[in-house]
């Protein structure tokens, strides 16, 4: 019997034909400190972008639920405003007919006896007579003015008022200076509002006081 030993043939380098494989592990964690990459496009994005998006879109959806709200709310203010300004307007015009109406209704009862006296005026068997009727007729008007807060602005006796007299001329006179000596045209005042103006001839004193 020989002692023949079988030996295996030792491994020999790599071909040089053949690339060298890289082991890859799998399922290996990523790095610590580094984020994952954005999915590529066409991935289903993480849950948390997912409601990301879900509150971005919701929120939007409030906004213009808001803005329509208030745009709303903006347009009925408007027409409220509107309507409110059109109502005032009719009142102020009701009010001002309602107190025409009234002051010509307290006024016709003198114009109806003014009517009268003068009709009457023909046949009066005197002047005197005509005369006591409209003085009469004048009294009713004063007394209708008085009722309804208009009062005849004191003119003859009184001093000169700029705020409630108009002077058209100075005379001498035995009255003192700025003293209303006649009045041309009567003025009116309803309380503190001056409807016209009286119309009236002022003093300018005696001769010798403004000689002095």
């Amino acid at each position: 019997m020989s002692n023949e030993r079988t030996s295996t043939p030792d491994a020999g380098p790599p071909d040089s034909g053949e690339a060298a494989v890289t082991p890859v592990s799998v399922g290996t964690p990523p790095t610590p400190g580094r984020q994952a990459s954005s999915p590529p496009l066409g991935e289903v994005p993480p849950p948390d972008d997912q409601n990301a998006e879900e509150r971005v879109v919701q929120e939007l959806a409030e906004v213009q639920k808001e803005s329509t709200r208030l745009r709303d709310q903006l347009l009925r203010t408007a027409a409220d405003f509107d309507n409110f300004r059109k109502r005032s307007r009719r009142d102020a015009e009701d009010a001002q007919r309602r107190g025409r109406e009234s002051a010509v209704k307290d006024l016709l009862p003198v114009f109806d006896n003014l009517e009268r006296a003068t009709l009457h005026a023909d046949s009066a068997p005197d002047a005197k007579s005509v005369a006591d009727g409209l003085r009469i007729v004048l009294k009713q008007f004063l007394d209708t003015l008085e009722k309804m807060g208009i009062r005849r602005v004191a003119t003859v006796g009184t001093a000169f008022d700029p705020s409630v007299h108009e002077a058209i001329q100075h005379v001498d006179s035995t009255e003192p200076a700025g003293m209303i000596v006649t009045e041309v045209q009567p003025g009116y005042a309803m309380g503190d509002h001056l409807l016209r103006a009286a119309l009236v001839i002022v003093s300018k004193g005696k001769q010798d006081e403004q000689t002095h």
